[in-house]
């Protein structure tokens, strides 16, 4: 008997080991079972490439079927312009193929010809006459390029930090999310000297807060900075902030004292242990590239900013945005965790 590799056979092979082995005429179950396939793989090969005239099947005219079809143009999802309109929506206001793909899935459940998957978005954006979609809609990806490529690790060194608290010592509450409150933060930084914005991100909403800092990065800007936003929180959404070991948290313990929020620092070269500040980091600098002045925004600039961030749908809240979960907490927020005793 014929043996062939356990993957994916060509047409021809499977003919020739259908005819060779068990013979046409047998039925399609023992066929299956004589070539450890399905039998529904069996009746398909036999339903496609069978001559039509006769029901007669022969393995090479089964194999020139297949080369024809292999040559046709394929249908692109995309080419409908129905979905390319309604990718197209959602991409101009910076969403990821990502989250128009769910977007589309639970917007239209039960209409397959409007859903598409977010592989087929990025290919149709980078592979050209692929589609509908508007060649200059890459620049609304948050890497702004028109073609993929792997992206590297870097490592920022800074300075250290006194009397700082370390990540091992926070609540296991805020490891966990279950618990809203607890934030994460970081700068991003521009070109000019001293240029930055800094980032907030709450652990359980995803919910993105910009921090305007016209005068700089200095420790006493960024102290500033952050007592004035951070006092715009209700209490129950002060329980702490997870920061790296940049000089510019060196008045951290200023910052509790004002706030009544506790802050605790990252291992050194650990960006992981702000998953979710990273990211957002990631997202923003669609909206504030690299090598600009970032001194430039104004503050209605970061509010309109965030909100549009708060307002996409996020994979990690089912699809929810960051806004509505947060709206959700502040109509009911959490009962203080009670202390137990031994």
């Amino acid at each position: 008997m014929i043996t062939f590799h356990s993957g994916w056979w060509p047409y021809i092979q499977l003919a020739e080991l259908a005819l060779s082995s068990v013979g046409i005429n047998s039925g399609v179950r023992e066929i299956a079972r004589e070539l450890g396939r399905s039998p529904s793989t069996i009746s398909r090969e036999l339903r496609r490439n069978s001559r039509p005239n006769t029901g007669a099947y022969r393995p090479y005219a089964a194999q020139s079927r297949c080369d024809e079809r292999a040559r046709r143009p394929k249908p692109w999802r995309l080419d409908d312009p129905v979905l390319a309109a309604a990718v197209e929506e959602r991409l101009v206001k910076n969403w990821s193929p990502e989250q128009i793909s769910d977007d589309l899935a639970r917007s239209f459940p039960n209409r397959p010809e409007m859903q598409v998957t977010h592989e087929t978005i990025y290919q149709t954006l980078f592979v050209q006459g692929r589609g509908h979609l508007r060649a200059d809609l890459y620049k609304h990806l948050r890497t702004g390029r028109a073609a993929r490529r792997p992206r590297g690790q870097r490592f920022n060194a800074k300075g250290k930090i006194r009397d700082k608290i370390l990540i091992s010592e926070r609540p296991a509450e805020a490891a966990d999310r279950a618990i809203p409150g607890h934030w994460e933060g970081d700068l991003i930084i521009g070109s000019a000297s001293g240029s930055a914005i800094g980032t907030l991100v709450e652990r359980t909403t995803r919910y993105v807060i910009l921090v305007h800092l016209p005068h700089g990065h200095s420790a006493e800007n960024v102290r500033d900075g952050l007592v004035t936003t951070i006092a715009t929180l209700p209490t129950h959404l002060r329980r702490s902030l997870t920061w790296d070991q940049g000089t510019e948290m060196a008045r951290h313990r200023e910052v509790t004292l004002a706030t009544d929020m506790a802050i605790y620092f990252c291992d050194p070269h650990s960006p992981w242990q702000r998953g979710s500040n990273e990211n957002t980091n990631g997202l923003l600098r669609q909206y504030f590239p690299k090598g600009t002045n970032l001194n430039a925004h104004s503050t209605e600039r970061l509010l309109e900013v965030a909100t549009e961030l708060n307002q996409r749908p996020r994979k990690t809240l089912d699809g929810i945005t960051p806004a509505t979960a947060l709206e959700k907490l502040l109509s009911n927020p959490p009962e203080p965790p009670v202390a137990t005793t031994s």
